[in-house]
Order: structure tokens, then C-alpha cells, then sequence
């Protein structure tokens, strides 16, 4: 077996789990504390709780609330500007995964200096990072727990990834309550998100026995809880579920990486500007069935994580089975079937296929995919 690393954060998870804020921060030595956060979240009053929280230990505090729904480079960079006029030692992020790639990279740069762009690709970090710690308020993204950080280059209008351990925060508080205030379309896209990291993460060339462990339960728990999560606001247990399912898919993909879905989305969402797990969500089933002829056993797992009848068929029968779990559960949300519903042209297919292709992402795809290959499956979804 190869040498293989596996790295978390240390993670506080369970309903009532944000009333750690302010203990969490104190103990990692914060003095004055940068929130991250977002108008979304603000409104729904849970940055007024992690702001109770952090009084209650006489923690001062600089609230920043310009993350937009794709993290932009200039949102960044005023984010830096007001870190550091405001003097702050430390980083907590609480909203969804913009948000929280937003808190990342305003701790990166307040720590490292330069612009955001120096920083696209794999370990450019060179300076440790103030402690962050990072609250998330939907079950998607997994940032909370990763060492990645994305954020849209406005010049190139594309999402560049950025990957370090050093952006792996130092605490994740998971509380499954702040999903209670998410719309029936929000926790549906973020939701598919989840599922995509975990089927991607399994599927993955870096995907170990540790990261695969993490990545079918991730796929069980979003087989069974995301249509009862969607459904009901207030379902306390599946939102349970759901938090569970986000937080080890994230731990498995920050080891494993992803794969091409996420290399194809980060282009799409960079130049349209769409919800980022909507997109994955309309791309999954069909970057599966590209995969498919690479790693057949491993979807046939997939199929029997979703609960499918696969005694007695062939790995290609199951392998289909799974695709078609995941189209159901698509079109059981009621998720768009085909990116042209987002505002995707013919003419764009180019540039979005030459781009995609260097994505970090598409280095861990389980079949190799050239532009031909991207451009022909953009033109299948359309």
C-alpha cells in the first residue's frame, strides 16, 4: 500500500454544537475575531448567536458580511483590507461554502500577502495561517473541513481552486440547526453537492480505504435523507443526517480530491455565475456514465449504497443501476436536467472545455478526458 496522508480538523459536531464558538476561539488564542460571513446568513440571525458567543468570553470582533454566492477575488481582497485594519488574530467563517472559501482566503492572504491569484494551484502557501475556525450553515460544501478554497479570477471569469493543507481550519463546529433555515432549492443544490463529493471522492485515483470508508456512508446517508431534508424544514433528524452526510464527504475529498465533475462546474459557475451544487448536480449522472467503463465495481458499490437490488448482476448492470439512483433522486428535487436551462451557449463550450481540462480537479478523474471529451459531454448536457 502507498503512503497516504489523512488530515482533519479537530471537529465539534451536534445540535446546540455553535454555543462552542467563543471557548473554541479563546483556546486557539484569539484576541480580536474576523467573521466571515454572508447577508443570507446574517438575516437568518446566526451570526447574531456566534456574536453572543463570543461576548460571552470577552472576545472583540470585526463582522464581515460581503461574500457573495461565487466568492469573488476582489471580495477577497477588501476582506483583507478590512482583516487587517481592524487588527484581527483570527478567522471564523460561518455560512455555506462561499462564505467559508471566502474566511479561507482572507486568512491566507492576511497571513501571506499578495493578491489571491498568486495563489491558484496546488501547496503556493509559504506562511502558517492565523486559527480559524469554521461554522457551517448548509449541507454542501464540506469547506469546513478541507483544504481547498475557491474563488472566482472576475479577468478570467473563471473559479480558480486553491489547495493547501495549511487552509484546513483548526476547528469545525457542525450544528445541524442552522440547516433548519435553508429553502427546499437550497438544501436540494447543496445537498447534490454532497452526494457528488462523495460518489467523486470514491471514485477518485487518491481514494484510500480510509477516504472510502467516509465516502460510501456519505452516499448512504444522502440516498436516504436528502429527499426527507428537502421536504421538511423543520425534520430535525434528517437535517442530522444531512450534516453528518456533508462533513465526512468533505473529509473524504479534501484527502481523495474530486474529479470531473467538479472540474467541468468550477468553469461553468465562474463564467455563469450558477449555484454551484445545481450545477454538479445536472453533471453528475453523466460524467458517471463516462467514468463508467473505468471503475464499474466501484459504481456497483455506489448502487448498493443507494439501496439498489444488484444480486446477480454484472458490475456494468449495477454500475448502471447507481447512474440511474442518481437521476431519480435529481428528478425526485425537481433539479434541472441540462445546463442550457442555466444559460449555457454552444459558442462557450470551447474556452469552458480548454479550462477544464487544467483544472486540479480532472487530475484525480478515474478516465482521462481530453477538451474532445469535455466539449462532446458540455454538448450531451446541453
Amino acid at each position: 500500500m502507498r503512503i497516504t496522508k489523512f488530515v482533519t480538523p479537530e471537529i465539534i459536531f451536534g445540535a446546540g454544537a455553535l454555543s462552542q464558538v467563543g471557548e473554541c476561539l479563546l483556546r486557539l488564542g484569539a484576541r480580536k475575531v474576523f467573521i466571515g460571513s454572508d447577508p443570507g446568513v446574517l438575516a437568518h440571525g446566526w451570526v447574531e448567536r456566534v456574536v453572543h458567543h463570543l461576548k460571552q468570553h470577552n472576545l472583540e470582533y470585526h463582522l464581515w458580511t460581503s461574500a457573495s454566492p461565487n466568492p469573488k477575488d476582489f471580495e477577497v481582497h477588501a476582506g483583507v483590507e478590512a482583516y487587517l485594519n481592524a487588527e484581527c488574530n483570527a478567522v471564523l467563517g460561518i455560512g455555506g461554502g462561499s462564505a467559508i472559501d471566502a474566511a479561507k482566503a482572507i486568512a491566507l492572504l492576511g497571513s501571506n500577502g499578495g493578491t489571491i491569484h498568486q495563489y491558484e494551484g496546488v501547496d503556493k502557501i509559504k506562511s502558517p495561517l492565523p486559527p480559524m475556525v469554521m461554522v457551517p450553515t448548509t449541507a454542501g460544501s464540506g469547506s469546513e473541513v478541507s483544504q481547498f478554497s475557491i474563488i472566482v479570477d472576475t479577468n478570467r471569469s473563471v473559479k480558480m481552486t486553491i489547495v493547501s493543507k495549511s487552509l484546513i481550519p483548526d476547528i469545525a463546529i457542525v450544528d445541524p440547526e442552522t440547516l433548519t433555515t435553508k429553502d427546499r432549492r437550497l438544501t436540494a443544490n447543496t445537498g447534490m453537492d454532497v452526494l457528488t463529493h462523495g460518489i467523486e471522492s470514491y471514485v477518485s485515483l487518491a481514494a484510500t480505504p480510509l477516504t472510502e470508508v467516509y465516502s460510501l456512508q456519505a452516499i448512504r446517508l444522502v440516498a436516504r435523507y436528502l429527499r426527507p431534508s428537502t421536504a421538511c424544514q423543520s425534520n430535525h433528524e434528517a437535517k442530522a443526517a444531512m450534516a453528518m452526510a456533508s462533513l465526512q464527504a468533505g473529509m473524504a475529498f479534501s484527502n481523495a480530491i474530486l474529479g470531473a465533475v467538479h472540474a467541468i462546474s468550477h468553469q461553468l459557475g465562474g463564467m455563469l455565475d450558477t449555484p454551484h451544487g445545481e450545477v454538479n448536480a445536472i453533471l453528475l449522472p453523466y460524467v458517471m456514465q463516462y467514468n463508467c467503463i473505468a471503475c464499474p465495481e466501484k459504481y456497483g458499490k455506489i448502487a448498493e449504497a443507494f439501496g439498489e437490488p444488484v444480486a446477480g448482476c454484472s458490475s456494468t448492470q449495477a454500475a448502471k443501476r447507481a447512474i440511474e439512483a442518481v437521476r431519480e433522486l435529481a428528478d425526485d428535487l425537481d433539479i434541472p436536467t441540462t445546463l442550457s436551462t442555466l444559460g449555457l451557449r454552444d459558442e462557450q463550450i470551447a474556452i469552458l472545455s480548454h479550462n477544464a481540462v487544467k483544472d486540479v480537479c480532472m487530475v484525480t478523474n478515474p478516465r482521462d478526458m481530453s477538451e474532445d471529451d469535455v466539449a462532446a459531454l458540455l454538448r450531451q448536457a446541453m
